[in-house]
């Protein structure tokens, strides 16, 4: 697996859609341009029993005779339609769409990589080096193609691994100009990097982290102190990639050894792994080689991004990878012991046998799968599950919407009264699978993105007639990102209905798409937000999530008895009002 390719999926493993291998262009909120206009990756995926020489015929004809009536200036949509095919082994029509857009965007650095990475993929190395040529020669900044003209050309230099990088050290120089260089792309990609956070403030962090590098700092060390700089910008969509670097790296050795969970500034053990004899799970650990808990949390929190000020999607984070962020919060202390709290002296831990990172909430029952909807036995209230907006013209989009229209035709069918719609866990993903779904639930036209954004193609909406016409209520997370933000923000502005859970990760202020950039001297690489999608739910504040109407918390009692509190305290809301 090529570096891009990587990339490429660690991004959308984060929910956050890509297509390039130095820019990800505002794929997940803005660069669906099709109110006026079909979107010709949809209408070509729509023919997928065709030929690939028939669509790509079909490409051309419709361009030729109805130019104004497709996206065909959308080259981020026509890219995804063809990394579809490249990811589902379909190598020959990832092929021939990547010539079309290469035809169709000559002067664009990106088709000639992805063509590249085709012909790779069928072992025509050959052509694969012309076109990486061509792509850097057009984007001198492209990491990717530089990479993969010299392993073409050197096929038997390995690269350095993770592991091997932990420790490596540079000159003091090289992480000085990596520490300039990180806050200068930040600044200048980036549209609102200095919303949340002042200049001063922003060249202060960096100053200071500059002042802290000796002779002897390592790349570990190293990476921590940027992935402080970037979580100033205070982005969902601007990272190092979560923490997977940073477990790759991380050797066996120094990972934490106890499963922890964050809840209300508490940290609770869940898992007690190798340690089961010394500490107990639902133990409350106060310190960690004597430092508190809460000064760690204090500290840790600044390297895990966020939306804005929220934080809880910083509590979201930090259980999915405590293992990991506490070796480097602590930095990587050979040996650990915790006080828990009751007891007098501190424990002494064992080394980690296995671990599980990142570690997914497994306390809350759903469906299996990202679409759901349950009947409850009294039939009057249902359970709509959308883990995910994760869908899109160029891939599956029909199958959200089929989904979504299949359901609330059950719903009216059965006369529901009350219907829960479940977003917790919810990455985001297109603006279409969002609109459709509220175009069942409001009771009057509505415009999703603001004035500003209106050339994106998205105007009024009008509601389906055979919407929903009973009480809803939404359930919500700090795992809520991105899109669900924008389909909250609409859901409250509109007061749709009762909203319970916790802080969103998100709201109607999104910056959105990814651009991913490498640091010249360490190589580390990184993803930066490199557009803007506002709603038009513009009273609510843009420097919090969506806030709950109840805010309902999973105790750790309830945590380990796998009792849903959230959705409990929905269905007492619905006993109690009926």
């Amino acid at each position: 697996m090529n570096i891009k390719t990587r990339l490429l999926l660690i991004a959308l493993i984060l929910s956050i859609s890509c297509n390039t291998t130095n820019r990800i262009e505002k794929q997940t909120e803005d660069s669906h341009v099709r109110a006026s206009k079909k979107s010709i990756a949809q209408t070509l995926q729509e023919q997928e029993h065709l030929p690939i020489s028939e669509r790509i015929a079909l490409y051309r004809k419709l361009k030729k005779e109805n130019p104004a009536a497709y996206n065909f200036e959308n080259e981020d949509e026509m890219t995804m339609y063809g990394y579809r095919h490249l990811w589902n082994n379909q190598l020959n029509d990832a092929l021939e769409i990547f010539k079309l857009i290469v035809d169709e965007f000559p002067n664009s650095s990106n088709p000639y990589d992805s063509l590249g990475e085709a012909y790779l993929a069928v072992g025509d190395s050959v052509l694969s080096l012309k076109n990486y040529q061509i792509s850097l020669k057009l984007n001198p900044d492209n990491f990717n193609a530089e990479d993969q003209i010299e392993r073409i050309k050197n096929p038997h230099i390995k690269s350095i691994t993770p592991k091997e990088k932990f420790d490596k050290v540079y000159t003091k120089q090289d992480y000085i100009e990596d520490f300039q260089q990180l806050g200068d792309k930040l600044v200048e990609v980036h549209p609102n990097a200095l919303k949340f956070i002042s200049e001063k403030d922003f060249w202060e962090t960096i100053e200071a982290k500059k002042s802290l590098i000796t002779n002897n700092t390592t790349f570990a060390e190293f990476a921590w102190h940027c992935s402080e700089i970037i979580a100033n910008t205070n982005c969902s969509h601007t990272s190092m990639g979560s923490f997977f670097y940073e477990k790759d790296m991380l050797p066996d050795n120094l990972v934490f050894p106890l499963q922890t969970r964050l809840i209300e500034n508490k940290l609770y053990v869940i898992d007690a792994y190798s340690n089961s004899e010394k500490v107990a799970v639902k133990d409350e650990i106060t310190a960690i080689n004597n430092v508190p808990t809460s000064q760690l949390i204090t500290g840790a929190f600044k390297h895990l991004q966020s939306q804005g000020h929220v934080e809880t999607s910083k509590y979201q984070e930090f259980n999915m990878w405590s293992t990991i962020i506490i070796p480097y919060a602590l930095n990587f202390p050979e040996n650990y012991s915790v006080k828990i709290k009751g007891k007098q002296s501190p424990i002494k831990l064992n080394s980690a046998n296995r671990i599980r990172t990142p570690y997914m909430d497994s306390s809350i029952p759903f469906c299996g799968k990202d679409l759901c909807l349950e009947i409850k036995e009294d039939e009057n209230t249902a359970i709509m599950t959308i883990s995910s907006f994760n869908y899109y013209p160029w891939n599956n989009l029909d199958e959200f919407e089929q989904f979504v229209d299949e359901s609330f035709k059950n719903i009216k069918e059965k006369h529901i009264k009350n219907l829960i719609i479940d977003v917790r866990f919810n990455g985001g993903g297109s603006p279409e699978s969002s609109i459709h779904l509220l175009k069942y639930l409001a009771k009057q036209p509505f415009a999703y993105f603001s004035k500003t954004d209106n050339s994106k193609g998205y105007g009024m909406q009008q509601p389906f007639k055979n919407g929903f016409n009973g009480k809803l209520f939404f359930l919500i997370d700090g795992q809520g990102k991105s899109t669900t933000g924008h389909f909250m923000a609409l859901a409250k502005e509109m007061n749709l209905g009762t909203i319970i859970g916790e802080e969103l990760g998100s709201n109607q202020f999104c910056t959105a798409g990814q651009t991913i950039l490498r640091l010249a001297n360490t190589k580390l690489v990184y993803y930066v937000a490199n557009a803007t999608s506002k709603l038009a739910a513009t009273t609510l504040p843009d420097e919090k999530g969506i806030l709950p109407d109840h805010k309902i918390i999973q105790n750790i009692d309830d945590y380990l008895n796998k009792v849903d509190t959230v959705k409990e305290y929905a269905f007492e809301l619905i006993s109690r009002e009926d």
